[in-house]
């Protein structure tokens, strides 16, 4: 089954939920504890009736539940049919959904001997680098938690000149919140070193200079 660009998932009506690049994503408002081991129980028997299997992440007084096809790498429609599901489920619950303030944080680590430090990250982490048999997809240049719970860490190529920033984050928001998010991060004491690319990605700096991306899935030339 083929994976979809998050235009095709944006055009496709789906509410409450938000795609971050990698996943569907959305935040199910239980008030209690009990409500949210309800719903995760009714979103189980769903999912295991589709033979789907999505992560959630139950807590008080809220759940958290991310879509995607680990075969695939990536959304498919069966994950667009299972956030409908969940939709009907949360509204026969009387329970709200919403993933627009969600987002999702990646490492990266800038160097110029990815192949050379890469291994020492996996075995450190006890994670697992892109290979057939692994639990997760991960691509060449990353490494990820087999269990899905710690972020994902990935390897983006750089000259070796000194000084230069080793790690920085990847802040992965919904379009919508991009310049919400710049304005705060500006207000708090921030700057914006580079927004050329923006709302693909816009490079940020605190007062010190360290640098994070905060990124979506449209392209540039989506404004």
């Amino acid at each position: 089954m083929s994976t979809l660009t998050g235009q095709q998932i944006a055009g496709l009506g789906l509410t409450g939920w938000v795609f971050l690049g990698d996943a569907l994503y959305t935040r199910a408002a239980t008030g209690s504890f009990a409500a949210g081991l309800a719903l995760a129980d009714a979103v189980g028997a769903a999912a295991e009736e589709a033979n789907h299997h999505p992560d959630l992440d139950l807590r008080y007084p809220h759940v958290d539940i991310r879509l995607t096809s680990h075969d695939a790498g990536g959304v498919t429609q069966r994950d667009i049919d299972m956030a409908r599901t969940v939709t009907e489920l949360a509204r026969q619950a009387g329970v709200s959904l919403e993933g627009t303030g969600m987002s999702r944080v990646e490492l990266a680590l800038d160097t110029p001997a990815r192949e050379g430090v890469m291994p020492f990250w996996r075995e450190l982490l006890a994670y697992e680098s892109g290979a057939a048999e692994v639990t997760r997809p991960w691509s060449a240049d990353e490494i990820g938690d087999p269990a899905g719970r710690l972020p994902v860490v990935w390897f983006q190529a750089s000259g070796s000149e000194e000084p230069r920033q080793r790690w920085h984050l990847d802040v992965w928001v919904d379009p919508s919140q991009v310049q919400d998010r710049i304005d705060a991060a500006v207000a708090a004491g921030g700057r914006v070193v580079d927004d050329s690319e923006k709302p693909s990605f816009v490079v940020l700096a605190d007062a010190e200079g360290n640098r994070s991306c905060l990124c979506t899935w449209r392209d540039p030339d989506e404004q």
